[in-house]
């Protein structure tokens, strides 16, 4: 799991268990990145949107493709990041995807410079280049 901000955290496919442990570690919210099937055994997102809300964790799943980001993708990642009532636990199947598109809405908003993603993802060790090229590829 990777700290991107006081509201945001990143990590991979999650299981039942760490949606459960996610509610004791203090996470008021789970996005799921991920679309159901991407690999054989994942948990699909019905399973854990269960999971999470027995524990009483608002379940997000706004599955994204990598290199098929949209904006209303992002758009709905930022509204699923603003309506939680603390901290959110995002995930994909490494935690990039959860990033990229976090960095591509701070970018679209004005809050970071396309110039600082790159450094940003490796000061939390993750490649944010993707976003870059989302950016690039968009006319941003």
């Amino acid at each position: 799991m990777k700290k991107i901000s006081d509201r945001l955290y990143v990590g991979p496919q999650l299981t039942a268990h760490d949606i459960s442990r996610a509610k004791s570690q203090g996470f008021a919210a789970i996005m799921n990145n991920r679309p159901d099937g991407e690999e054989p055994g994942q948990p699909s997102a019905a399973e854990n949107r269960s999971v999470a809300e027995g524990e009483l964790l608002a379940y997000t799943h706004i599955p994204v493709t990598a290199g098929e980001i949209s904006e209303g993708q992002v758009r709905a990642f930022q509204q699923a990041l603003s309506r939680a009532a603390g901290p959110v636990l995002a995930h994909c199947k490494t935690g990039t995807r959860s990033a990229v598109l976090h960095a591509i809405g701070e970018v679209l908003d004005g809050r970071m410079e396309k110039n600082e993603v790159i450094p940003f993802g490796q000061s939390v060790g993750l490649d944010l280049s993707g976003a870059v090229k989302w950016l690039d590829a968009n006319g941003r």
